[in-house]
This record gives C-alpha cells, structure tokens and sequence, in this order.
C-alpha cells in the first residue's frame, strides 16, 4: 500500500497537471457554449500581430540587393509556399498563396510557444494574481492556442467554407452541386444516374464533413500530446529536495528528456503547420477540378 507521504505527493502532480491543462475562463453565458477561453483569444491575437508586423517589417525594409539573413528566410518561405500553391493548385484565385502562406505562419507561430518554459508565464501570471490581491490558485494560463480545439476547428472550418467559395466560383452553382450526385461513382445513362445519386449524395457529404474534423483533430492532438509530455517532463523534480541525491539524478534525467524533447518538438511545430497548409491546399485544388 501507498504510504501517506507518497498519496500526498500523487495529488500535488494531479493537481499540478490539471492546473496546467486548465483554461482562464469566463462564462458569458448559462451554457458551457457560452464560456470563452481568454488565454487562447489574447495569445492568438498575439501571434497574429506577431506574423502581422513580421511581414510587414521585412516587406517595408525588402532590399533588391543583398538580403541579410531574416529576410533570406521569409523571402525563402514566400517562395517555397508559392511554388507549392503554383504546383498544386490548378485554379484561378490568386488568393490561395496569400492564405497558405497565412495558415502555415500562424500556425507555426501559435506553434511556437509550445517551446517556452512549461512553468514561465503561468508562474508570472500567478504572480500578478497574487499581487493583485487574488489567490494564485486560480490563476490559469495556458499559452497554446493550438492546444485548445477551438482554434484548430476554427481554422479548419474558414478552410472548408473557403473550399465551398472556390468550388461555386470555379465551376458554378449547377455544375457544383451537380457533383455531389454524379461522383464518385458515375454512369451514362439517366436511369444509373439517379439509381447511384444517393450513395454518390452520401459519400460527398462524408468527405465534406470529414475534412475539417481531420484537420482539426490532427493539429490538436498533436499539440495536445506535445504540451502534455512538457508537463510530465516538468514533474519529474516536483517537489523534490535537494537534499536528496535522487533528486539530482532525476534532474540530471530531467534535463536529458527536456533538451530532446525540444529539439524534436521544433521538427513536429513545423511539420504539422506545413501539413495542415499542404492539406487546405489539397482540398482547394480538389474543388476547383472537375469530376
């Protein structure tokens, strides 16, 4: 049986972990609907000036000359969204590169701060709070807005509604409607038609639907996972004493764990940005192709 000493400690890392993974909420309403995560909304508007004002730094300052080394790097990945859109996306909108290049900074960026200290800004925050005359148990902050399944699915749904917009645009009102009861499965005569129009109706639905729930659910979960490892990582030393050489073991271990999980961390930010950017791309092409 667990002795009380190491019961007591079990909680102290529950409560640890369930404070980390808690929002700073405020209802606005009755529902749970109505209640909005202010940590995601200010850290999103934080990225998106940050992407913002990046740009337009390097647009402003943009030399014909030599480029010095920040502005070889957007000019880098200007260009390699650019030609990937070129590649992919077989349409007419000029407006595709633009959002593609918006989708995989921002998420990259939101991405990003999944790289700071697990303990920084909730320890800074708490800090206020305590200054401020409240109790700092309650003061909650997570910093990811990608973390929280608001802002995937919100993002994947801009991708889907802007799917419907190429599709109606590219093709019309007739021809793409049309579509959602002549593929995948086609057939020449009138009578096929309308015998294979259901399964044709339910399948496209399926496929609309399931795009942006993947989307989502894959750029959360992953982000997800990657905060929730930090935390693990974080209470291997919770409240040890350094009077005991465990505990500089453990650091030891602590410190391993953390360096790799970072530097591989950096490969995954990146990966699922460029991921959920080559996707939205994907399914724009897919719109403005015809069946």
């Amino acid at each position: 049986m667990a002795t009380a000493e190491e019961s007591a400690a079990a909680v102290d890392m529950t409560g640890y972990i369930q404070h980390h993974l808690h929002h700073w909420q405020v209802s606005v309403g009755d529902s749970a609907f109505m209640t909005l995560n202010i940590d995601t909304l200010i850290f999103t508007v934080f990225c998106c000036a940050a992407f913002l004002g990046l740009f337009v730094f390097f647009a402003r300052r943009a030399t014909a000359g030599v480029p010095g080394k920040l502005q070889s790097v957007v000019e880098a990945v200007v260009l390699f969204v650019d030609g990937l859109v070129k590649e992919t996306f077989h349409g007419k909108s000029k407006a595709i590169a633009p959002m593609s290049l918006t989708l995989f900074g921002l998420i990259f960026f939101m991405n990003f701060l999944d790289l700071i200290p697990v303990d920084f800004l909730p320890w800074a925050w708490g800090g206020a709070h305590s200054l401020a005359g409240h109790d700092p148990a309650h003061a909650y902050l997570r910093i990811v807005p990608t973390a929280d399944l608001n802002t995937p699915l919100g993002m994947a749904l801009a991708v889907f509604f802007m799917v419907q917009y190429v599709g109606l645009r590219e093709k019309g009102v007739g021809k793409f409607f049309g579509e959602f009861f002549t593929a995948p499965f086609h057939a020449h005569g009138a009578l096929g038609k309308v015998l294979l129009s259901p399964a044709n109706l339910l399948l496209r639905l399926i496929e609309e639907a399931v795009r942006p729930v993947s989307l989502s659910l894959r750029l959360f979960g992953n982000m997800y996972a990657g905060e929730l490892i930090f935390i693990l990582i974080a209470v291997m030393t919770l409240g040890a004493s350094l009077a005991h050489g465990s505990t500089w073991a453990l650091g030891v271990g602590q410190f391993i764990a953390d360096f790799g999980w970072t530097a591989f961390h950096i490969l995954i930010i990146t990966l699922q940005a460029f991921i959920f950017m080559v996707l939205s791309i994907v399914y724009l092409s897919m719109a403005a192709e015809s069946h």
